[in-house]
């Protein structure tokens, strides 16, 4: 069935098409209240927050490693790029088409740690001394890490619908970070909806996994349409180059429309689960 998402981001309409079967959940709150990955920040009510993430010259040499993989992927697609001179803003320039992005998106949304000229292990190990908890980039269940760069070209459909990653099995005791590589602004970074961890799955209409089309597009997490409270409303926090956002993989986020006019937006996701002892 095909239905209208219609969603607020910072009090601005937006909209788009989503085909999918629809239900209300259960009367039941899937985040743990108790020795979870925020349970020792004063934030844990909000479900996010902002922290400082590098020094500035780990910051250039991550954003380095992040544009050659796009590079690497560009070219592994038959689009050439002069190395030096290659802006990560300007990729829409270069890709102009939702077939050619797909096939780029389906390397740079399947990454591990080892496709990066960065230790991103440091950064487990810095968001993990925030939060009071070891953390890792090994997904036990997947048996692997997970990364994921996120490319959104200017006005287009290059987005996730609003979701919850804790959804999926494997991101149920995780701390998800986002982190502004190029073009993040207020136009163009991740929206979420603050508090909305703590909301009960039978005020929830959404999708099941691999349940949501958007654009020919099938989606691995569930597509939240709306709650009992109505339309959702997000915000975009806007961390920026050198910081994070952080945030419960049960807060509602998503659909990241890039309203800038001529920046294409890339961001890195990564999962960090809670080391077991």
């Amino acid at each position: 069935m095909e239905k209208t998402c219609k969603i607020f981001i910072d009090n601005q309409p937006f909209e788009f098409k989503v085909e999918g079967d629809f239900f209300w959940g259960k009367p039941e709150l899937l985040y743990p209240q108790e020795d979870n990955v925020l349970s020792k920040m004063e934030w844990e009510n909000e479900g996010f927050n902002i922290v400082k993430a590098f020094e500035n010259q780990d910051f250039l040499k991550l954003q380095e490693s992040v544009k050659n993989i796009i590079i690497e992927a560009l070219k592994a697609n038959n689009v050439g790029v002069d190395n030096k001179l290659f802006d990560l803003k300007d990729y829409h320039k270069f890709v102009t088409t939702d077939a050619l992005h797909n096939q780029v998106i389906s390397i740079t949304r399947n990454l591990e740690t080892l496709d990066f000229d960065f230790d991103i292990d440091l950064l487990a190990k810095r968001f993990g001394d925030i939060l009071g908890y070891k953390l890792t980039s090994y997904v036990e269940e997947l048996k692997k890490s997970h990364i994921q760069i996120r490319i959104s070209r200017p006005k287009s459909l290059d987005i996730n619908p609003p979701h919850r990653d804790g959804y999926l099995s494997y991101w149920e005791d995780i701390i998800n970070v986002w982190l502004p590589i190029a073009g993040c602004n207020e136009k163009s970074s991740l929206p979420v909806v603050a508090k909305s961890h703590l909301i009960p799955e039978n005020e929830i209409l959404r999708t099941e996994s691999k349940g949501a089309k958007i654009n020919g597009n099938i989606y691995y997490v569930p597509c939240i349409l709306e709650t009992k409270s109505g339309v959702i409303k997000m915000t975009r926090p806007n961390p920026k180059e050198s910081e994070a956002l952080l945030f419960s993989p049960f807060l509602i986020h998503g659909a990241a429309v890039n309203e800038n006019e001529d920046i294409t937006r890339v961001s890195l996701e990564l999962r960090f689960p809670k080391q077991k002892n």
